[in-house]
């Protein structure tokens, strides 16, 4: 007898997370102590430039830590419950040569929520290498039979942003809408989570918190799932607590419909230096959303994803990344306003990184080699003593599907990720700089680069019961015409 399929889930302890300011504000006060014995040590103008240095550092580093442990989760009352019940939400989930198996997890975890989506789109954004008939037979049945009205369209191949507007213009009456990637698996309350902000007026988008579904492939799945969240749950986390996220994440984050249908038009036709530019969508829409109010994470919201498993994919990603960072930071200074901590808290982040770029290559390389001033072992060991205790963070995060001594397992390996980090990362952080010109998207040309159980389909159906309401929504047909059968699919779309 099989036993009963269980839906991924995770969510945040608190206590975990205040112990961990404790934690590092005291490895912190040693870090500073000891890199101000290191800057007396070099003596004279050398000394006197460090202590600057390190002064500005453990300032920036100080202010880091309020600002994270100032961010709440935004509870969810029965007041703001009925509120929020009453708004459409759509789901926008672009697909280009994924994983049949991945796709399918991510399409169940819809049907898994406690607050299921009014309507979900997918798109086919011209796959390759893919046929995704049995998936697409299957979601229609189990979406038709839990009360979601959905779309799947194949449609040429345009990019990611393309797919995503063929599924908002489905969708024109949509109050929310909610962008995943297709291996996005979605905690069972992920997207009753994320709408909770949306009671604040002001809030114009929502961050979910992104983990990795496959992060004990390999020790590069672990330390990247390391890496990126406590990087969510530290420097997102302080920007989330001044109401300035400046990158909500692909695999999960909601937008008021406006944002989206407002911004439609220059966010399908984003060029630099002349050439359209094919990612950095996230971002994009986050500071459309900046513009209006403000952008927030919600920690309580989260998302399973599938991180690259081979170094190649993983530098590719990243490249892609920094190529985006660098051009919207050349947007964010033209059009965010003086007065928004958005636009100084980005300025701060490249300061940091110029900053510990300039000190990391003077202290190894120009004070040994000009002057004999080599820098102390307690220089190597403090650092990864401060990764350690945002790390802990890392551990705040409870999964239903691994033990405490293995995330501890995981843990231990931040001087593994700190080096990574300080090494590889960072020069292909300068190359994306240097190159950012280069706007092709870059990545899954020639197919899925990450396949769950060998890419054999994992699930067997799961359809739950319709979600019921006390008023009937009439229901209108959409005909769509699907080439790879040649037919035209009815499928039931909200009027509301």
């Amino acid at each position: 007898m099989s036993r009963p399929r269980v839906p991924l889930a995770a969510h945040p302890h608190r206590s975990g997370m205040v112990f961990t300011g404790a934690v590092a504000l005291t490895l912190a006060a040693a870090w500073a102590a000891q890199h101000a014995i290191s800057a007396a040590h070099y003596g004279g103008q050398t000394g006197s430039r460090l202590a600057a240095v390190w002064g500005v550092t453990f300032a920036l580093l100080m202010l880091q830590t309020v600002l994270y442990h100032l961010e709440r989760t935004r509870r969810l009352t029965p007041r703001i419950a009925r509120q929020l019940e009453a708004l459409h939400v759509a789901i926008l989930m672009p697909v280009y040569n994924e994983d049949p198996g991945y796709l399918r997890l991510g399409l169940q975890s819809f049907l898994d929520q406690t607050r299921r989506p009014d309507s979900v789109h997918v798109v086919d954004d011209g796959s390759t290498n893919t046929n995704y008939a049995a998936v697409r037979d299957w979601w229609h049945t189990a979406a038709a039979a839990a009360g979601i009205a959905t779309t799947w369209q194949r449609v040429p191949n345009g990019g990611k942003r393309h797919a995503q507007a063929h599924g908002v213009r489905m969708s024109p009456g949509a109050d929310i809408y909610v962008t995943v990637d297709s291996d996005s698996c979605l905690a069972p309350n992920a997207i009753e989570q994320v709408l909770v902000p949306f009671a604040r007026r002001r809030v114009q988008s929502v961050a979910g918190i992104v983990i990795s579904t496959n992060h004990r492939a390999n020790l590069l799945a672990r330390i990247t799932d390391l890496w990126f969240l406590t990087g969510q749950l530290v420097d997102r986390s302080a920007l989330s607590a001044m109401g300035s996220v400046l990158v909500n994440s692909g695999p999960l984050a909601a937008y008021r419909a406006d944002v989206v249908r407002d911004n439609l038009d220059s966010y399908l036709n984003e060029t630099f230096m002349g050439r359209p530019v094919m990612f950095s969508d996230d971002s994009l829409l986050t500071l459309y959303a900046l513009l209006r109010g403000q952008t927030v994470q919600q920690p309580s919201a989260v998302v399973f994803t599938a991180m690259p498993e081979k170094t190649g994919h993983l530098l590719r990603m990243y490249l892609r990344w920094m190529r985006g960072s660098t051009i919207r930071s050349i947007w964010r200074m033209r059009y965010l306003p003086l007065n928004r901590w958005a636009y100084w808290a980005h300025l701060l982040r490249w300061f940091q990184v110029a900053l510990s770029t300039t000190v990391l290559a003077w202290l190894l390389v120009v004070e040994p080699a000009a002057y004999g001033n080599y820098p102390p072992a307690s220089f190597l060991v403090v650092p990864f003593l401060i990764g350690w205790a945002q790390g802990l963070r890392y551990l705040g995060l409870i999964r239903s599907d691994e033990r405490l001594r293995s995330r501890i397992c995981t843990w231990l390996l931040m001087p593994l990720a700190v080096i990574w980090a300080w090494t590889v990362l960072r020069f292909m952080r300068w190359y994306g700089v240097a190159t950012c010109a280069r706007t092709g998207w870059g990545t899954r040309q020639n197919g899925a680069e990450v396949a769950l159980n060998g890419g054999q389909e994992p699930l067997t159906a799961v359809i739950p019961a319709p979600r019921q309401s006390d008023d009937t929504v009439p229901l209108r047909v959409h005909k769509l015409y699907d080439p790879d059968t040649g037919h035209t699919l009815e499928t039931p779309l909200p009027t509301r």
